[in-house]
């Protein structure tokens, strides 16, 4: 079973939320990654840039596809993990640490009550591969 921490809010799509005050710390989860596989490339936005929920933000492509992100809550982005770009395979190694993707500024932390707790991403993945 996928590692799925307790302390974070979950996306249909399969991106993981970390809410550090009003900024949200976003990624793809650890069965994403598993399922992508070898990550060889992550494309990201540029601080500054605006998305509103369930917007794509760029993608990862690995070994099997290419596969867009979308970002679970509206804002401006705050920063992006620059070293993802020399460094994809902290996707893989370590997704909810060092493989973390961006940071946005969240223009309403409501938006974040309607993802999923991680037994309800659980569930949802288990339901999803049967």
């Amino acid at each position: 079973m996928a590692n799925v921490p307790e302390n974070l809010h979950y996306s249909k799509d399969h991106e993981w939320v970390r809410v550090e005050g009003d900024t949200a710390v976003i990624g793809i989860t650890d069965h994403a990654q598993d399922q992508l596989g070898d990550v060889v490339y992550v494309e990201l936005p540029r601080a500054g840039d605006e998305f509103v929920a369930n917007e794509s933000f760029g993608s990862v492509e690995s070994v099997k596809a290419v596969s867009e992100i979308f970002t679970p809550v509206s804002g401006k982005v705050a920063e992006a993990n620059d070293s993802l770009t020399d460094e994809p395979e902290k996707v893989n190694k370590d997704p909810y640490g060092d493989g973390w993707m961006i940071k946005i500024k969240m223009s309403s932390s409501g938006e974040v009550d309607s993802l999923l707790t991680a037994a309800e991403y659980e569930d949802f993945t288990k339901a999803e591969n049967e």
